[in-house]
């Protein structure tokens, strides 16, 4: 397994945040849906605590994915792919991230202007970023909200883009996230060419 990018695919190391950050957002959502309607107890507690701990653990893997791939480079777009759908993909891949960094740091405002203390998994204290604050905490829990919302309609267009390409477009867009051989790619490939657009996503 090649663990650095190259310009044709997305390398083990790319792919291996890539699929642990959608699998904790998946658990996220869940987890954010749900927990409000849980009883007061020790189980709301523990839910509670766990949705803050996979928040900041997907900061966190966020922050490591955007590290390797300034060392690791990115795929070309696959060859044929027209300009204005590598700056939309593009785009989308960029706003995705801003949002997974933007929604664990509401969040921490959440916590803290509640006066709430916060851990990672019980194993590490974490301080308050901002004072108690009764308006910014009914202001952050909104923006948590709305951006949970945004984030749920661009992952929901960038998994159908990268759906529409294996099965339509039949090409390698959707394979190249995945280990080498998992999915069968239809028709053939050219060298990929140039270019400016090299930040395209799978």
């Amino acid at each position: 397994m090649m663990f650095k990018n190259t310009v044709e695919r997305w390398g083990g190391i790319s792919q291996l945040l890539h699929w642990i950050v959608v699998a904790l957002i998946l658990t996220m959502a869940y987890l954010g849906l749900t927990m409000g309607d849980l009883p007061n107890g020790p189980d709301k507690i523990r839910t509670y605590a766990l949705h803050k701990s996979i928040g900041i653990t997907i900061l966190g893997l966020v922050a490591l994915r955007l590290l390797w791939r300034a060392y690791a480079g990115t795929p070309h777009p696959v060859p044929g792919t027209p300009r204005w759908q590598a700056r939309i993909a593009s785009l989308t891949h960029w706003a995705i991230y801003a949002l997974l960094f933007a929604m664990p740091i509401s969040g921490w405002v959440v916590n803290s202007s509640a006066g709430f203390p916060l851990q990672w998994f019980g194993l590490v204290n974490l301080p308050h970023i901002v004072g108690r604050d009764h308006g910014l905490h009914e202001l952050a829990e909104e923006v948590h909200e709305i951006m949970f919302w945004l984030l749920v309609l661009l992952v929901v267009a960038h998994a159908g883009a990268a759906f529409y390409h294996h099965l339509f477009q039949r090409d390698a867009t959707l394979a190249r996230m995945l280990p080498k051989g998992w999915l069968r790619v239809g028709g053939t490939t050219a060298a990929p060419k140039n270019t400016e657009d090299s930040d395209h996503v799978a």
